[in-house]
């Protein structure tokens, strides 16, 4: 969410926008730019925030797991059960057969991706600006809006689609797809080339999908809040423009939250249909 008020001394828009959207980068990264000009180069921000975020599920879970309550559950039980049920009902409709894994799996996904996407609700401004007066002068607060992040979590459901397809239908039959899916026998080469290029297509679509969305939501989000700073100037721009912020500011939050939680809901689908996918001898 755009905060009230954006100050830009001696700045352009440009370069607020650009320091927003800066990484805390460390190890092999560009001493200018503070852009990653390397393999060794790690997002900082994006590693810790995912991490917290992913601890406070796993604490979350332990608390109403050590407090569960049969007769007279209390209302934050009944929401994770409410979550619960709506995945469980995910995977049985989607998924194949049974695997232990795909609905802890999901639910993993689903709620971790959520909280990630969940940081672009707060105020642009906030955490950087607290972060400075620690000594960190960039700080992007939302993972997903860090291609690295989504690649990550793609690259995982990447290879454990990669595993399942190895196990359920051995090297062999693994092989075969590749020679004779889509289009036989006399077509080895095209169905090589068309294979491999649906497979590769399966990490791309979810990673790209969640980065560009929250990308261009933590966007918007910047340019709001350059309309009660660098345009807000003077008592007359502050009573005109800091108004409009606010409006602007409020629909867009209410309509980001949607975004936010459909795209997790449709990376954890996806993963899930690719997962099926790969426990099923032809599709």
């Amino acid at each position: 969410m755009a905060s009230s008020k954006t100050e830009q001394s001696g700045g352009s828009t440009v370069e607020y926008i650009q320091h927003h959207l800066t990484n805390w980068c460390v190890g092999d990264c560009d001493p200018v730019t503070h852009k990653a000009a390397g393999f060794w180069a790690f997002h900082v921000d994006t590693i810790a925030i995912s991490i917290v975020l992913g601890l406070l599920v796993v604490l979350v879970a332990k608390r109403v797991g050590a407090n569960l309550q049969t007769g007279t559950p209390s209302g934050f039980q009944n929401f994770v059960e409410s979550i619960l049920d709506f995945v469980s009902q995910q995977v049985k409709d989607t998924f194949p057969g049974h695997n232990p894994l795909i609905a802890p799996l999901a639910l993993t996904i689903f709620v971790w991706v959520w909280l990630m996407n969940f940081m672009d609700l707060i105020p642009v401004d906030l955490l950087p600006e607290l972060g400075k007066l620690v000594g960190i002068e960039y700080l992007k607060v939302v993972p997903t809006t860090d291609l690295s992040a989504t690649m990550a979590l793609a690259l995982v459901v990447f290879a454990l689609i990669i595993f399942y397809n190895f196990k359920v239908k051995g090297p062999v039959g693994y092989l075969k797809n590749f020679l004779f899916h889509p289009f036989g026998k006399f077509f080895v080469p095209v169905n090589i080339v068309m294979t491999a290029i649906e497979e590769i297509a399966k990490p791309l679509s979810l990673a790209l999908r969640l980065f560009g969305n929250l990308f261009a939501g933590e966007l918007v989000f910047l340019l709001i809040a350059l309309i009660g700073g660098t345009l807000a100037t003077g008592f007359i721009g502050y009573v005109f423009w800091w108004p409009l912020q606010v409006v602007l500011d409020l629909g867009w939050l209410i309509f980001h939250l949607l975004v936010i939680t459909l795209q997790a809901f449709i990376f954890m689908v996806l993963s899930i249909v690719y997962l099926g996918m790969a426990h099923t001898e032809d599709h």
